[in-house]
């Protein structure tokens, strides 16, 4: 390793949810720790070494580059996407880059360790693309010859919440539970925090140390646990413990997770997909106690790792909101693509009708009707793609005003006709608003 007291830990994948919290607490712990990743949020790029970098794109020679550059001893790989998209394909992700990233180590001519994060359970019981790469990955890094440390971590509890941790934080806000069978199935936690220990634990051992080369750890609590007990957890937390449920009936899960498919090609990441209902139904379990001997780490229960705290009003409204989000966005895309659609195909002569009555230049009439009914078409268009949704919500709204300003100059009396179209565009403002604010994902 290199001369300095702490090893260099290059970490891929800093932004996401096990990645940000391990960078903060290896550097907390006196670790140099280099964090990769695509795009780091405003309030995430804490310091000069998180680096954005298309590190997806860079080809072995760049990355063994990187490596060498910044004299690297640790690789820490929390790369991942959930499921093939737009933008995402598990196998470049998880198996191709793995075997980039094993050459570019190979090419830099330095001795590292790759801590690689994979997912727990058996390779006969892979039953998607997701976790089928992910096992793939750890086969080529078995074989490679390199020392590594694999480390397949159960259902993780942390202090942020994405995907599908933020999706169990909703079930637990709101009055609705899961089928029995469901609720039945294994799902071991583990919190961040004995992620991030176990990492530590790595990167303080002699790259000649036997103990901490090519082993592969489950890492969750050892005590069994359901997917509904994490749940009720939560619950217990948000004080819904005593709320009143109905049951989710199958198919409504189902048809969730076919639109969260749908919505993945228009750019968004939603934690209910195929995919995630898939390896949700497998559940999660492993056998934690070769790590718990090798590294004389005390996992933390669940009911420690989500109980230390009581849950604040920011942890409430989040999962409140979470799901309903997707609802406010989805309620606006039809809004304007439905107004205009109406007013252009459906309603246009009463819509023409309105500005002739108003005294509107006749030549003015047709243009005018059919450019507005185009322009709230392509609003709720760009509402409903992720790259352009913030746009389309700032344009949404600006037009709004704009409406309810030109008809307060031109067409008074609509202000007072008996359905107040121009009455609700208010609340339809501050809904837009609303979506503008929650549009973060991390």
């Amino acid at each position: 390793m290199s001369e300095s007291k702490w090893p260099k830990i290059l970490l891929l994948g800093a932004s996401g949810l096990i990645g940000r919290f391990v960078t903060d607490d290896l550097r907390a712990r006196g670790f140099d720790v280099i964090g990769i990743a695509r795009r780091f949020s405003p309030s995430q790029k804490a310091t000069a070494h998180d680096l954005e970098m298309p590190v997806m794109s860079m080809d072995r020679g760049a990355l063994a580059r990187l490596i060498g550059e910044y004299e690297i001893d640790i690789v820490v790989n929390c790369l991942g996407v959930l499921q093939d998209g737009p933008g995402s394909d598990t196998r470049d992700v998880h198996r191709d880059f793995v075997e980039r990233l094993l050459r570019a180590i190979r090419d830099s001519g330095r001795t590292i360790r790759l801590v690689q994060i994979s997912i727990p359970g058996a390779a006969d019981e892979d039953r998607t693309a997701f976790s089928a790469t992910k096992r793939e990955a750890e086969r080529l890094i078995a074989v490679f010859g390199i020392p590594y440390a694999i480390l397949r971590p159960g259902f993780v509890i942390a202090p942020a919440a994405y995907g599908g941790s933020a999706m169990l934080r909703a079930l637990a806000a709101f009055p609705v539970d899961l089928r029995a069978a469901e609720a039945a199935v294994p799902f071991q936690p583990v919190a961040v925090e004995d992620i991030a220990a176990t990492i530590a634990w790595l990167a303080d051992r002699d790259i000649a140390d036997e103990t901490a080369n090519a082993v592969t750890w489950d890492l969750m609590q050892p005590q069994p646990v359901t997917l509904g007990g994490v749940i009720d957890q939560f619950r217990r937390a948000f004080g819904t413990a005593d709320m009143p449920r109905l049951a989710l009936p199958a198919f409504l899960l189902d048809l969730g997770a076919r639109g969260g498919n749908l919505a993945s090609w228009l750019g968004w990441m939603p934690p209910m997909r195929t995919t995630a209902i898939a390896e949700l139904r497998r559940g999660v379990r492993g056998d934690p106690r070769p790590w718990m001997l090798a590294t004389g780490i005390v996992p933390k229960t669940l009911a420690q790792a989500v109980g230390q705290r009581a849950a604040t009003i920011q942890d409430k409204w989040f999962s409140r909101l979470f799901l309903i989000k997707a609802l406010v966005i989805a309620s606006l895309v039809v809004f304007w693509i439905a107004s205009g659609s109406i007013a252009l195909f459906i309603s246009y002569d009463a819509a023409a009708g309105i500005l002739r009555s108003h005294g509107f230049p006749p030549a003015l009439v047709a243009p005018v009707t059919v450019l507005t009914s185009l322009m709230d078409m392509t609003i709720g268009v760009l509402i409903a793609f992720r790259r352009t949704c913030g746009f389309g919500l700032v344009a949404g709204i600006v037009a709004s005003l704009g409406y309810m300003a030109g008809a307060a100059i031109l067409t008074p009396d609509l202000w007072v006709e008996p359905l107040g179209a121009l009455v609700k565009t208010g609340p339809a403002v501050v809904l837009m608003a609303v979506a503008l604010l929650t549009l973060d994902n991390r």
